[in-house]
């Protein structure tokens, strides 16, 4: 909000970018709709976005966890879909676990220690992590078959901006598993933002980029040849600068980058004809279908019918 409303000029954020261009969850309410963001570079580190649960549960894969207490953090998407993509992947749903409501990270974390909730979703290598292996009640992290199509097919239904990855990085320094991973963090602005100013903070960021590798869990995924171009966001014009002066953009990019815009272009005229005549019962549920069908209509992958 505070990007949207001009307060601050860019964002480092999450995949919740993807759930505002595709206008969904929180962003399908009538003050939001489908948004116009725009990718200057991204993190993809050695560390994963992963499910965990504690070992004292004596559990070790995903498909055992049914009965078991899941924290549940309000007002965070991005969140409960990891959650929810890894219950898939083991063939679980929600229906599966009892959920515990918490406020915030920090909270369900708390939960977890206080042996009020048995299952949240974290990247791997945060300070919260290092507390919870340091914990009685320990840590697990699943392992990821990147060859079960199967399980695979029924994680990407629900997030689709995860991909197999090998975590190498971890709080605690565990052995390297399978898992899955995102760009994290994403720093984004509007596609009316200033192109000298994409282009002056994504080329300080890659020219900083030695003094700061170091300086924090994962941050070495932000250099170059980390740089996931082929995202579900498009870059920004002043960004878009930067890569084809350091020979990054490619013919491949730039066809991906012109699908990107075409599909926020598609989701703005839809939008624009369900806000002209809104369902109305539920607006949300009425505009979750029409988006399903405009974007049908249109060959695009809707990716959602419900959120």
């Amino acid at each position: 909000m505070p990007l949207r409303d001009g307060k601050v000029d860019f964002s480092f954020n999450s995949s919740g970018t993807v759930f505002a261009q595709e206008g969904v969850d929180v962003f399908g309410t009538a003050d939001w709709g489908p948004q116009r963001v725009r990718l200057m570079l991204s993190s993809m580190g050695d560390n994963c976005i992963s499910l965990f649960w504690t070992e004292d549960l004596g559990i070790n894969e995903i498909s055992g966890l049914k009965g078991k207490r899941v924290a549940f953090v309000k007002g965070s998407p991005a969140l409960q879909k990891t959650v929810y993509a890894y219950l898939r992947f083991g063939g679980l749903t929600w229906d599966d676990v009892k959920l515990v409501e918490v406020g915030g990270n920090g909270a369900a974390f708390d939960a977890i220690l206080n042996n009020q909730a048995d299952i949240f979703a974290s990247t791997t290598s945060s300070g919260s992590t290092l507390k919870q292996i340091n914990s009685p009640r320990g840590i697990h992290w699943p392992t990821l078959d990147p060859d079960d199509k199967e399980a695979w097919k029924r994680m990407l239904e629900v997030t689709p901006y995860l991909r197999p990855h090998v975590c190498k990085e971890s709080a605690g320094n565990l052995p390297a598993w399978k898992g899955a991973s995102s760009p994290y963090p994403l720093i984004m602005l509007y596609d009316t933002g200033a192109p000298d100013l994409a282009y002056a903070v994504t080329k300080a960021m890659f020219e900083q980029y030695p003094n700061y590798k170091d300086a924090a869990p994962a941050a070495s995924g932000y250099a170059l040849e980390k740089q996931v171009m082929d995202y579900m966001i498009p870059y920004h014009e002043g960004a878009v600068r930067f890569y084809k002066e350091v020979g990054k953009w490619t013919p491949e990019i730039q066809a991906n980058q012109e699908a990107l815009v075409a599909r926020q272009d598609a989701l703005g005229d839809i939008w624009k004809a369900y806000k002209a005549k809104p369902a109305e019962s539920d607006f949300y549920d009425g505009w979750m279908k029409a988006r399903y069908e405009g974007l049908e209509a249109a060959g695009l992958q809707p990716y959602w019918r419900t959120f």
